[in-house]
């Protein structure tokens, strides 16, 4: 079990789950809120993280990505601690557990109304299953060309933000776009930590992932580019929503932001990137929750309710 729950990468879950908590709590603000949502919602991200945490230590595992020359600590079929066929067999069984609870979740949210919305997010959840498996499996995994950023920035930013809106409200709210985009612009940015880090081992082995394509040295300024425009996207959201001065409580989560920001740009050795991940995913969701705290309550309030 200790060694499955190491090759489900415990630290980037709560990642996983920041949009969701974000679409929700904003679903919430306006009056609208169903906890099997929030339940069936968190379970299928969950679901889908672990799941492309383990076809990803699959499909570098067999084409022989993950090696010595790799940077990051060794992944369970690098080791031998699991064996390919026995990671193949939890990938079926994670994609089944992660389609179900894909499935119970349309459910509540659209019971036996909205037959057509219920279709379109039964095909989305099937292709974010695939998407999951296909980054590192297969001879043209597309992880390996360049197109892992386009799957974490639209499946943990966009979809696990506006689908769980949308899955309350039945409608869009494009001001939604811009916590979304920031939160899908930070997952974003602990791929490309992984990526910084394993930057030689990967090139070595074929893996052309963007940091390969455009060198350690940019892969830094388009890091500093994510995690800029996150911090400035949410305070325009906050602008734009006329958040109370109280309710800015969430820019708490920009000091290790920051401080992250400075290590990244101090650092000259890959290997020491690897406890930013880390960081990053935390700051992300402590962001996520101070976030949604903001959009249904005044601290102020709090306090005074409090005393």
């Amino acid at each position: 079990m200790k060694h499955w729950i190491e090759a489900a990468r415990v630290r980037t879950l709560p990642l996983s789950v920041s949009g969701i908590i974000v679409g929700s709590f904003y679903a919430m603000s306006q009056g609208m809120f169903n906890w099997n949502i929030v339940l069936f919602a968190l379970l299928t991200t969950l679901g889908l993280q672990i799941l492309s945490n383990f076809a990803n230590d699959y499909g570098d595992g067999v084409k022989g990505t993950d090696n010595e020359d790799r940077v990051g600590p060794k992944r369970a079929i690098q080791s031998g601690i699991i064996t390919p066929q026995e990671m193949k067999k939890a990938i079926g069984l994670t994609s089944f557990v992660t389609l179900t609870f894909a499935v119970l979740l349309i459910y509540f949210a659209f019971k036996e109304s909205y037959l057509l919305y219920s279709l379109f997010f039964l095909m989305l959840g099937i292709l974010a299953i695939a998407s999951a498996i296909r980054y590192t499996v297969g001879k043209r995994a597309y992880g390996y060309r360049g197109f892992g950023d386009l799957f974490v920035f639209i499946f943990f930013g966009l979809v696990s933000t506006f689908g769980v809106y949308f899955m309350f409200s039945k409608s869009m709210d494009w001001l939604l776009l811009l916590p979304a985009t920031a939160i899908g612009f930070l997952s974003v940015g602990v791929l490309n930590l992984n990526n910084m880090r394993d930057e030689e081992s990967d090139r070595k082995a074929g893996k052309n992932t963007i940091v390969v394509k455009m060198g350690g040295e940019n892969a830094k300024k388009y890091h500093y580019f994510l995690v800029i425009s996150a911090m400035l996207l949410v305070l325009l959201f906050a602008y734009l929503n006329e958040f109370h001065f109280d309710q800015y409580i969430f820019v708490v989560a920009y000091f290790p932001l920051i401080g992250h920001l400075l290590t990244v740009s101090r650092n000259k050795n890959p290997k020491l990137l690897d406890p930013e991940l880390k960081k990053l995913a935390i700051s992300t969701f402590l962001l996520s929750i101070l976030l949604a705290l903001c959009l249904i309550f005044f601290i102020s309030d709090m306090v005074v309710n409090y005393i």
